[in-house]
């Protein structure tokens, strides 16, 4: 089954792995809106980690989906992930491959059209990404002994797309950088619907009447959620922490009587959050912002670090207000002012409006639609293999799982 275009051609989504809740996942569920009926490629699904929405998609992954500890960790699987991703061969006319790292190395048979979140950030903002230096830990230097290779395979796979497409001009810039390529910006959309159900969140019940500051963020070091937890020490400010994450253990260790932290949440449950909430806090640098749409779609302004995409989705002053550091003392000014001022709640509301979910689908039908058919290809077609519960993983996954201590993660984020 795929989506076909108007002129006859197929068209397929691709995503790098489908293991976790987060914006590039709701994009994937955005372009199959575009694309009724087209089949979603990736390297590992874990349905019960992501949106439940994707489960009435045709989600292709590969072999390596085999690996239960890959589905439940794709850091542990990074040294696995270049033979899967070029193991993943749609044969669609086009494939639209939302990607911040894999999906735009899938060996397809038809044109690419790359949906860039970020270029690597593993690769290109190491020490962002892990929150230290490569050598201060062993998840680093393993990193460190990879990302030659890693390196090379990234920059050949950024060669395939015949268009590139990005999410904010931040990433724009970075693309410019690591490949040399001009990228288009098509912000992606909030996917909140402020008229669906809500649902209650029993934790937080107590808090709901008076409101609460609030952080939805995968919490990972260079997310910053710890400045938060120090903003509203010793403060009459509740703070909630939406996400989970390699930190949560050590957020929990710390966070005082006036932060609450929660997980797992449903869609209905994050609504009823998002709506409870009398501002939203964004300490982190973002490739985009799109956690301020989600709470401006309720009403609700930012306070964001004033830099990375929240300058596409914050505006200053109007929606929301900006501060310079992800530091304590930054933070906590923030909050007072925004807290003491008068929000043009209409204002923040048309903010959400401008990045809807319909405007987005057009562009990147635009953007599919410009590329010129390739003639029609004569190669005989590969053929398919389904893995059925008893199919033996292939030889090369097994072959270099085998040397490698692949542990099952606690977290996905």
């Amino acid at each position: 089954m795929a989506h076909t275009l108007p002129d006859g051609r197929t068209v397929a989504v691709a995503h790098d792995y489908l293991t976790q809740r987060g914006g590039a996942e709701r994009v994937v569920l955005s372009l199959a809106k575009a694309f009724p009926g087209a089949p979603v490629h990736t390297t590992l699904h874990e349905p019960d980690a992501t949106y439940p929405e994707l489960a009435a998609l045709e989600v292709r992954a590969s072999s390596l989906n085999r690996f239960a500890p890959a589905r439940r960790s794709y850091r542990s699987a990074l040294p696995l992930l270049p033979f899967a991703a070029s193991s993943v061969r749609p044969t669609e006319d086009v494939v639209v491959a939302s990607t911040s790292g894999w999906a735009h190395g899938f060996r397809a048979e038809g044109d690419v059209v790359a949906y860039c979140h970020a270029p690597a950030r593993w690769l290109y903002q190491s020490e962002a990404y892990l929150g230290g230096s490569l050598r201060s830990s062993a998840k680093g230097l393993a990193l460190a002994a990879l990302k030659p290779s890693l390196l090379a395979w990234d920059r050949r796979a950024a060669a395939r797309p015949a268009k590139y497409l990005c999410n904010s001009r931040v990433v724009r810039d970075r693309i410019g950088e690591a490949y040399g390529i001009e990228a288009e910006v098509v912000p992606p959309p909030h996917s909140m619907d402020v008229h669906a159900p809500r649902e209650s969140v029993p934790e937080l019940e107590d808090w709901a009447g008076e409101g609460y500051l609030l952080v939805v963020s995968r919490l990972l070091p260079y997310k910053n959620v710890d400045v938060l937890v120090e903003a509203v020490r010793g403060t009459d400010e509740r703070l909630v922490v939406v996400g989970t994450g390699p930190e949560k253990a050590r957020l929990q260790a710390i966070a005082p009587q006036n932060v609450k932290m929660v997980e797992g949440l449903s869609e209905a449950q994050l609504r009823w959050v998002y709506a409870q909430a009398r501002l939203l806090l964004a300490p982190s640098l973002e490739d985009y912002g799109l956690t301020p749409l989600e709470a401006a779609a309720f009403g609700v302004p930012t306070v964001s670090l004033g830099a990375g995409g929240y300058l596409d989705t914050v505006v200053d002053g109007l929606t929301g207000l900006f501060v310079e550091a992800p530091e304590v003392g930054a933070f906590r000014a923030g909050i007072a002012e925004a807290t003491g001022r008068s929000w043009d709640t209409a204002a923040v509301l048309a903010q959400a409006d401008a990045f809807g979910e319909e405007r987005f689908g057009e562009r990147i039908r635009e953007a599919v639609s410009s590329l010129r058919p390739r003639q029609v290809r004569t190669a005989p077609a590969r053929p398919r293999v389904v893995l059925g519960a008893r199919t033996p993983a292939p030889a090369w996954a097994a072959r270099v799982a085998s040397g490698l201590a692949i542990a099952p993660a606690t977290v996905t984020d």
